[in-house]
């Protein structure tokens, strides 16, 4: 899909047109069967805008199905990033040109979570416990070094999942 991909271009403003276009040719080219044997799949398209000198820093993303992402402040709050989300990929001509775009602050020294959803699904329960679960355990180790908050929280999963599991962490800087 990153052949696809403008190089460092955000998603526009308004109107999902570079995630439409991807989309698009995901569709166009039978891309998304060659990737996976399912008929759907999630995605996140993200830029992370900033500067280490100048700052502030932002994310825009637009999402297919993908969990939200998690933003840990330094406050300890935490909030997942819902705005931006779209059908999944595969899910029918009819989501093409209608993805939705977003874009957060992320304050200095925030952390920022992008994660699939074996990290969040619990063989039988539901997806709300999962997610409490990750903030729960993302907020007590929110001040611990990326390495280690990436390790402890995949080992912390609950036993039984057999999904596969991807973890990517970004801490804004001071």
């Amino acid at each position: 899909m990153t052949a696809y991909t403008p190089p460092r271009r955000p998603p526009p403003p308004a109107g999902g047109s570079d995630f439409a276009r991807l989309s698009k040719k995901i569709a166009e080219d039978d891309a998304l069967p060659a990737i996976t044997t399912v008929p759907t799949a999630t995605l996140v398209l993200a830029l992370l805008e900033g500067s280490p000198h100048t700052g502030p820093w932002t994310l825009r993303w637009t999402s297919a199905g993908h969990p939200p992402p998690l933003l840990l402040a330094q406050d300890g709050q935490a909030q997942y990033l819902e705005a931006g989300q779209g059908l999944l990929l595969g899910a029918g001509s009819s989501t093409v040109g209608s993805r939705p775009n977003a874009a957060q602050s992320l304050p200095p020294g925030s952390t920022l979570l992008l994660y699939t959803d074996g990290l969040i699904e619990i063989p039988g329960s539901d997806l709300d416990t999962g997610l409490t679960r990750l903030r729960h355990h993302a907020l007590a180790l929110a001040h611990e070094p990326l390495d280690t908050l990436c390790d402890q929280l995949l080992d912390r999963m609950p036993p039984g999942n057999t999904d596969d599991v991807a973890l990517l962490a970004q801490r804004m800087p001071p």
